[in-house]
């Protein structure tokens, strides 16, 4: 049989684009032949976990040869208490955007359309892609959401709106003036799908709003954060989303058994114990966010204010992509944004001292 005589996937399959994520450092190792090689490019802890989850993983290790509990019960259960909530509102994805793909995989035809913000992070509309529904992207004002602008795109197909507060790869965020505005104006058959991945960075700002007070107060709307980022455990894959309870039964109907390994339930739990880690690991990156975006402006590349732990830098005349590519061989990686319409723009994380000063002598090398 060849591969001309297989069967042929659904035609929203065929015409599907892959995420395509950040360089590994071993791989980047091996093409330039490095001996050292600092990954400033997919907004992960530099402190790397809590060392309360780290002992949770080492704990749990031992019991990997059996399934782990498929409900997440403990796991479901601290974080209803972190935030306040019940636990049959709480739901739990092998990443926040695994919880993106299982909110577009019980909701969404091609029949529906959903609306996003131009330049925002790419899952959303790769959600409504792969599900054949209609994507309408609304250009950004002042590169943060226009909500305004995403309310008046609102069809009567329209079943969600993605906001990404702060947006990932600007860092901007929009106001709690700005949000409550939008859900008042919002139609209350529409579901607003609030992406808070940089939360825990973002909150100390005056105006930053915490989605999941409006939740509380009786909106429409589901709440996704995540442990990749300031909780730093991006390797373990594990996301949580806040919703009512009847769409949050639907998405358990949904999500796939067993999909948080029991040393990701350990983990997740270990970490919110950890309050002084977090605190430890938001403020190295408020410090040294202001001193590389200093040095950057001084440096000729202005950056987008931001409020999560990385920043978008502007290297015009040239191109991110070469940038990015010059950087790898001295053995930086950062992102370049050409699949996010910034061509001129890389995007870098907030690392150690040392990762940073590294990161300014080796693109002051190459501009």
């Amino acid at each position: 049989m060849g591969d001309n005589d297989l069967i042929a996937p659904r035609r929203e399959i065929a015409q599907f684009t892959p995420y395509v994520p950040g360089r590994d450092m071993d791989t980047v190792k091996k093409m330039y032949g490095l001996k050292r090689v600092v990954k400033l490019a997919s907004n992960e802890n530099a402190l790397g976990p809590s060392p309360k989850a780290a002992a949770a993983l080492r704990a749990a290790a031992g019991r990997v040869n059996l399934y782990p509990d498929g409900f997440s019960t403990e796991l479901r259960r601290a974080l209803a208490v972190h935030m306040k909530v019940k636990p049959t509102q709480v739901t739990v994805g092998a990443g926040s955007d695994e919880l993106i793909e299982i909110l577009a995989k019980a909701y969404l035809t091609p029949a529906d359309d959903i609306v996003v913000s131009d330049h925002a992070f790419i899952r959303y509309k790769m959600a409504g892609d792969l599900m054949g529904s209609k994507v309408i992207t609304v250009p950004m004002r002042g590169m943060t959401h226009d909500l305004d602008a995403m309310a008046a795109a609102v069809t009567p197909r329209t079943k969600f709106v993605f906001i990404a507060n702060p947006n990932n790869p600007t860092g901007t965020h929009n106001t709690k003036t700005e949000l409550e505005e939008f859900l008042i104006t919002l139609p209350a058959r529409v579901v607003a799908v609030v992406d808070e991945a940089y939360y825990e960075f973002a909150r100390a700002a005056d105006d930053y709003p915490s989605a999941l007070d409006f939740f509380k107060a009786g909106r429409n709307l589901v709440v996704l954060r995540t442990f990749s980022k300031a909780y730093g455990l991006a390797g373990v894959r594990l996301g949580y989303g806040v919703g009512p309870e009847s769409l949050i039964e639907t998405l358990e109907r949904v999500r796939p058994p067993f999909n948080i390994s029991i040393p990701a339930q350990a983990a997740g739990v270990a970490a919110l114990s950890d309050a002084a880690h977090l605190k430890r690991s938001v403020a190295l990156v408020a410090r040294e966010k202001a001193k590389v975006q200093k040095a950057l402006e001084k440096m000729g590349f202005p950056c987008v204010p931001s409020l999560t732990n990385f920043l978008l830098v502007r290297v015009s005349p040239r191109r991110g992509a070469a940038v990015f590519e010059a950087l790898l061989r001295k053995g930086l990686i950062v992102r370049a944004m050409d699949e996010y319409g910034f061509p001129e723009h890389i995007r870098v994380t907030i690392g150690r001292p040392e990762e940073n000063r590294l990161f300014l002598s080796a693109l002051n090398q190459v501009q």
